[in-house]
């Protein structure tokens, strides 16, 4: 059985909240309405589109709605983008100790290829396992599940990073160990979720003694 990293991509392997948000304040402001904050973290953050958009748009059709918002959002991210500090070095350990890799995602197939082309890391994965192409999308441990029967990985052989409360709803419901990316949210919003630690980017000083859990055995 193999060893694995799973990573959600969104907030995780790059820092996509602020795109999202102008996207959606721009379909705020068309529609007469003000996006603040408070409701994009409670609606918005880690929430799948069409649960979310008939609250946030009621009356409209939201599966057009979602594909016309990830349409924006592809636009505004460009080729040469950044990926977390730290990812490629990590996916480089990864390679090295011969884990495997999988990206676990809730985003449209067309935005997670378009997110990992332009930060330059799609050659790094073996598979992309998308929320809606499984029987259910995050907070459901389905697209977990997924990528570890794809990679031939026991749960307790596995980290999965994460930066979202659904999506670490998901990775701790699956039996990976959860690793929250706070790149949005606090520590304790992520270990509410279930994470079992927490860090900053991918540079944090936490994170050689967790990989060092796969080194040693289970993670669990």
């Amino acid at each position: 059985m193999a060893k694995a990293l799973l990573f959600d991509l969104d907030g995780t392997l790059l820092v996509s909240d602020p795109l999202h948000y102008a996207v959606f304040e721009e379909l705020f402001a068309e529609r007469g309405k003000a996006l603040t904050p408070a409701i994009y973290d409670r609606h918005i953050h880690g929430h799948h589109n069409l649960d979310s958009f008939p609250l946030l748009f009621p009356g409209e059709d939201p599966q057009a709605l979602s594909e016309e918002k990830e349409a924006r959002f592809r636009a505004r991210l460009v080729s040469g983008t950044p990926p977390m500090p730290g990812a490629e070095a990590l996916l480089d350990r990864a390679g090295q100790a011969g884990w495997r890799c999988a990206v676990v995602t809730n985003a449209p197939r067309a935005n997670a290829e378009h997110m990992l082309a332009a930060i330059g890391l799609r050659d790094r994965f073996e598979s992309v396992i998308i929320g809606d192409e499984c029987p259910r999308p995050k907070p459901n441990p389905a697209p977990y599940l997924a990528a570890m029967a794809q990679l031939d990985a026991r749960p307790g052989d596995c980290l999965a990073f994460e930066d979202s409360q659904s999506g670490m709803r998901a990775a701790a419901r699956s039996g990976a160990f959860g690793i929250g990316v706070c790149s949005g949210l606090a520590p304790d919003r992520l270990r509410e979720a279930g994470a079992r630690a927490t860090i900053k980017d991918f540079t944090d000083d936490a994170l050689p003694a967790l990989l060092a859990r796969l080194e040693g055995g289970s993670p669990q």
